[in-house]
């Protein structure tokens, strides 16, 4: 049988049943709660029925006034918490594993949001020609900074209640612990800036106090670039010396990625003119990091082809994470188990501008999420520019909403 399919024994004594996880993706697909809709639970039971092992939920936000889309979902109480325990319950319905990714956007906040962004410094988002589209930034105090660690705490202790077997603390992908871990975004001169150690400060207490509040059975993972892309800012040298960091803090497992909205190597693209592989972009940093890491690697992105997953898992790194292949085709994993060479198609996107590719390429993917959230099939032949226009529309609509919502809830 192809170590694909093999189990994975964590550290804390829980088991994915295979190597294949569903890595997150940003749905935007809340209700008017937001809290889990009915489309964004029917998406996931689209996934548990495509026979991923590990299922992690899209950003899940820690702080209602700090959302990294306007239809992003909010877990900081427990009044919807039913909701939750449905959407668990259904990523959770075929033996998966289901975690929830909780996150703060940071300075990663857009401005039709309309609330004050928050980052380790005022460093503001510099993307050419759409640097409007983001709040200015301010630095966060070290009571709030205090503040933040309990909301983690918090929601992951509520994720729990409602029913997932784990949470992943997201510190990549430029939003507020990777901004933390970053010298170009982390300009601070308190016990919060500086050196790597203080800069890595707020995601190591954050996963300590975490692991003291859930039960021992309940997962705790960390998402972590393996680096920024970014001339000057987080490296792999330093993205090792943090998961040296972890390794003492009973951390289940490390999902490996990179980039940031200023440089989205998550797609394949960066900013400091480095070449990644069209798949498997991040699997060279993993095999480095994995030598130093106790607990088990995860690599995601570009991975769509089975040969590719299958090699990536020859060395030291014990599971692969789709997202955009996933997105496409929810039904791989059962498809390559049953001996198909199923292949997903990559989305490309060859624009001048490669802030609006990315956009673009988001923009298709998102699509693909709202067909499975309604029970239709995938169209990966979409327009990426009607895709981009469509959702640009439905963002400053969900927007609306939801300052709406958090005028009634004040």
């Amino acid at each position: 049988m192809s170590r694909l399919f093999e189990p994975l024994h964590l550290p804390n004594g829980q088991v994915i049943p295979n190597r294949i996880a569903k890595a997150a993706m940003e749905e935007n697909l809340a209700d008017v709660d937001h809290a889990p809709s009915p489309a964004l639970i029917q998406l996931y039971r689209s996934w548990a029925q495509g026979g991923a092992g590990l299922i992690i939920t899209g950003n899940v936000m820690v702080d209602r006034h700090a959302l990294t889309g306007p239809g992003g979902v909010v877990l900081e109480s427990d009044r919807h918490l039913p909701r939750f325990h449905d959407w668990a319950q259904a990523c959770r319905s075929e033996g998966a594993q289901a975690w929830l990714q909780i996150n703060h956007p940071g300075r990663q906040l857009m401005a039709v949001l309309g609330q004050p962004a928050l980052g380790p410094s005022a460093v503001p988002v510099k993307i050419p020609g759409l640097e409007r589209l983001f709040a200015q930034p301010r630095a966060l105090s070290e009571r709030e900074i205090e503040a933040l660690i309990e909301r983690y705490v918090r929601t992951a202790v509520l994720a729990e209640r409602a029913g997932f077997t784990g949470v992943q603390i997201h510190a990549a992908h430029g939003y507020l612990f990777s901004q933390f871990l970053s010298p170009l975004s982390n300009r601070r001169d308190d016990q919060w800036g500086g050196s790597l150690e203080n800069r890595a400060r707020i995601l190591l207490r954050t996963v300590a106090a975490v692991r003291a509040q859930v039960t021992a059975q309940f997962c705790v993972a960390v998402k972590l670039n393996s680096a920024d892309f970014q001339r000057g800012g987080f490296d792999s040298e330093e993205a090792t010396a943090v998961v040296q960091m972890l390794n003492p803090l009973a951390v289940d497992l490390i999902e490996l990625s990179g980039g940031s909205y200023e440089s989205p190597a998550m797609q394949g693209q960066t900013r400091d003119g480095s070449t990644l592989a069209r798949e498997a972009y991040f699997l060279e940093f993993a095999e480095r990091i994995g030598a130093v890491a106790r607990m088990p690697i995860m690599v995601t992105g570009g991975v769509r082809r089975k040969a590719v997953a299958e090699q990536a898992l020859q060395g030291r790194v014990a599971m692969v994470g789709m997202a955009t292949a996933l997105a496409m085709e929810p039904q791989l994993p059962t498809r390559w188990r049953q001996g198909e060479d199923a292949v997903v198609q990559p989305v490309v996107v060859n624009w001048k501008n490669k802030a609006l590719a990315a956009g673009a390429t988001q923009a298709v993917v998102k699509k693909q999420l709202v067909l499975l959230g309604k029970g239709r099939p995938t169209n990966p032949r979409v327009s990426p520019l009607l895709a981009l226009l469509g959702s640009q529309l439905t963002l400053r609509r969900q927007a609306r909403r939801y300052r709406r919502w958090l005028a009634s809830t004040r």
